[in-house]
């Protein structure tokens, strides 16, 4: 059920709310936390089915705030829209459209909406503040979301995020990079117990995760990483593969089709390894997992790209 709310204010809105809940029964118990996805108007839709398909995990409410920066000619006005039932998954989403100056303070916009005693995460599916966590959305959000490869300058945004990184920042460029994070431990689980000595990575030179998971591996190994990036109209998107070298040869992964990536070692056969490229829904779901700050993260964005970068230029 969808019910529109033209040049509206919050207060009605809340009223909205009640009256749904009084008619339907209290849809707002459960709720574990709230999302706030900021967007820019007329690209709302794809962050909702996310939000949908990740609020069948976890139930939330979902408030959108959508507006066009630099929009002051227009004037003030906010339109609404109510989302419940099978139209808004396992949640309530609240869309909200502001033009001109009513744009111009998301924070009071949302604040009214807020659920009670409810952890608050805030999403930026496109373009992102320079300083999340001091943008009035993120002052009252415990995680803050963002997506460095939706930013005109992919890479340097991740660089931008690690110098001004707060505890509650992550970035989806390193929740892609949870599988493969996973497959590379594995691989070193197994014997002979090798240290590495060096590592090179691969992938498009517009990924952020490739430099990521470079700084990660570098992080965590301490041995010389290198990165070999092709541009994007030569190749596929995203990581194309990772060689740790190791005295007894090889360790190869690389993905070889869209899903499916192929795991080489000395004296094993190989392996076809299950290595889908995440989707929007799969990475909110896991970063709505935890709400506390992702320490590792911190580290790699903070310190491990700072020195990627420092021993590429060197």
């Amino acid at each position: 059920m969808k019910i529109d709310l033209p040049n509206t204010t919050v207060s009605k809105i809340q009223k909205t709310l009640v009256h749904i809940r009084e008619e339907g029964g209290a849809v707002a118990l459960g709720r574990v936390l709230t999302l706030i996805i900021s967007t820019a108007l007329g690209h709302e839709e794809e962050a909702i089915a996310a939000a949908n398909e990740a609020s069948r995990e976890h139930p939330m409410r979902v408030i959108i705030v959508s507006k066009n920066d630099g929009d002051n000619a227009s004037p003030g006005r906010l339109d609404a829209q109510i989302r419940v039932g099978s139209d808004a998954g396992a949640s309530e989403v609240i869309v909200l459209r502001a033009y001109g100056e009513t744009a111009t303070d998301e924070e009071s916009l949302v604040t009214g909406l807020l659920l009670p005693d409810a952890p608050v995460v805030a999403w930026w599916p496109g373009i992102a503040p320079p300083k999340p966590a001091e943008s009035s959305l993120g002052r009252i959000a415990q995680r803050r979301i963002t997506d460095a490869a939706a930013q005109r300058d992919p890479n340097t945004a991740i660089t931008a995020l690690g110098e001004s990184y707060v505890p509650g920042d992550t970035d989806f460029a390193w929740t892609r990079l949870t599988l493969w994070r996973n497959q590379l431990a594995a691989a070193l689980d197994q014997p002979p117990y090798e240290p590495v000595t060096g590592v090179e990575v691969s992938g498009a030179s517009d990924s952020p995760s490739t430099f990521l998971l470079a700084a990660w591996l570098q992080l965590q190994l301490q041995v010389p990483v290198s990165v070999v990036t092709s541009p994007r109209a030569t190749g596929s998107s995203g990581i194309h593969g990772v060689t740790l070298s190791r005295e007894s040869g090889d360790i190869e992964l690389e993905r070889s089709l869209v899903d499916v990536a192929t795991l080489s070692m000395p004296g094993q056969p190989v392996h076809d390894l299950s290595l889908p490229r995440r989707n929007l829904r799969d990475c909110l779901a896991e970063e709505l997992r935890r709400l506390d700050p992702d320490v590792l993260f911190g580290d790699v964005v903070k310190h491990g790209v700072a020195q990627l970068r420092d021993s590429i230029a060197s």
